[in-house]
């Protein structure tokens, strides 16, 4: 029995040792994600761009000596704090070596400070934008793909300005991520010259928007800016105002952008815009190539979350190790210059380049470049709704 433990524990020493030194035989990324919840529409979407790195990666087999990748989904509801982080400590439970979200950046919030510090995990948030996000005391531990709402504030300011809106009434959903970037929002707009005549939030999953709207009607401005989300209520504050006549023209920030909402509103929606974190070029045309008909390599958050899962992958070459307290360091040196420029379809060309002692400078799908605290520093695409479908006009 002594000498059936004695070999367990040796057996158990020499794994825990190989997956330090970077030679385990398979790598668990969770991704964690609002698989319902008001923006269930994107994360399919999401899920599979981060999917598909896993999969070239484990085809390459140029990680860590052949490492596969193996993908862990979990559910945040996207405002469910208590099933986020739930779901979080299970997912480090069940082993993962990174973890790719959280999305909305409320729960993003609580994952990192109830789940991710104490468990020493990396986190890369493909989506969750929240300016607070940006000062949190986290350890190191945390870094995203997508750009601030600070930046965004600034994006639509100038949006709104060069499309001759001069007033705006503003509506945003009550939690984090609405504040945040309604407080941005106001704040570049105002800096501007333009007008806020109201800033008022609105609660998700009502049934009836008259009452929010009829105060923003008596506001007025010549349109009304929803900074909510698409499959909740966002969708509902629009109808409303439509159904009463109240506006007919709307901003739409990011939490706003997706096929979703033009199908669900229909013809009206036609001439509102906004805008939504990604760029244009040779990354994301790679992306789209390689995602064929399986899934929208454009749809909002998708390039984000191919890159992040990528950015771990890198990180983890780098280090020689899945053990985030020796590949987190990493992450910010694998994103940026100096380096060879590495684009979707040539992450085993990447993770050569590492393991032959070079440098790469990660572009990826969505022109990555973290700045700061390890964010991106942010790129944007100019919307407007065109015959019932979201169209980009322009990037800033």
């Amino acid at each position: 029995m002594k000498k059936l433990l004695l070999a367990t524990t040796a057996t158990a020493l020499i794994a825990g040792a190989a997956l330090a030194d970077g030679h385990a035989k398979e790598v668990k990324l969770g991704i964690l994600i609002g698989f319902t919840g008001p923006i269930e529409s994107l994360t399919s979407a999401m899920a599979a761009g981060a999917e598909l790195a896993m999969a070239e990666v484990t085809d390459s087999g140029a990680l860590l000596d052949g490492a596969t990748v193996t993908p862990m989904r979990a559910d945040t509801g996207c405002i469910d704090n208590g099933l986020s982080t739930a779901n979080a400590e299970r997912l480090i439970a069940d082993g993962i070596n990174g973890l790719i979200g959280g999305d909305c950046s409320g729960v993003t919030g609580a994952i990192l400070q109830n789940v991710a510090i104490p468990n020493g995990m990396v986190m890369i948030s493909p989506s969750a934008t929240s300016p607070g996000l940006s000062t949190m005391d986290d350890n190191g531990l945390f870094f995203r793909t997508a750009p601030s709402d600070a930046r965004e504030g600034q994006v639509m300011a100038d949006i709104l300005k060069d499309r001759g809106i001069s007033s705006i009434a503003l509506t945003y959903t009550n939690n984090d991520y609405g504040k945040g970037l309604a407080d941005a929002i106001v704040t570049s707009f105002e800096a501007a010259g333009g007008e806020v005549t109201i800033s008022a939030a609105h609660e998700d999953g009502k049934a009836d928007y008259s009452a929010e709207v009829g105060a923003l009607a008596s506001a007025g401005g010549d349109m009304l800016v929803v900074a909510g989300y698409l499959d909740q209520g966002g969708l509902g504050i629009i109808n409303a105002s439509l159904d009463s006549g109240a506006f007919d023209t709307f901003g739409l920030p990011g939490g706003m952008i997706g096929d979703s909402l033009p199908e669900n509103v229909g013809p009206d929606l036609n001439g509102s815009f906004g805008q939504i974190a990604g760029s244009g070029g040779d990354g994301i045309e790679k992306l789209t190539a390689m995602a064929g008909d399986a899934f929208d390599a454009t749809s909002p958050y998708t390039p984000e979350s191919y890159d992040a899962a990528a950015l771990f992958m890198f990180a983890m070459q780098a280090a020689n190790s899945t053990d985030p307290a020796e590949y987190g360091a990493k992450i910010l040196d694998v994103a940026n210059a100096p380096g060879e420029k590495i684009y979707p379809g040539e992450l085993a060309k990447g993770l050569e380049i590492i393991k032959n002692g070079g440098d790469i400078d990660y572009v990826g799908a969505s022109a990555v470049e973290l700045i700061g605290p390890g964010e991106s520093a942010g790129s944007y695409r100019e919307i407007e709704v065109k015959d019932g479908k979201n169209e980009t006009v322009n990037f800033r």
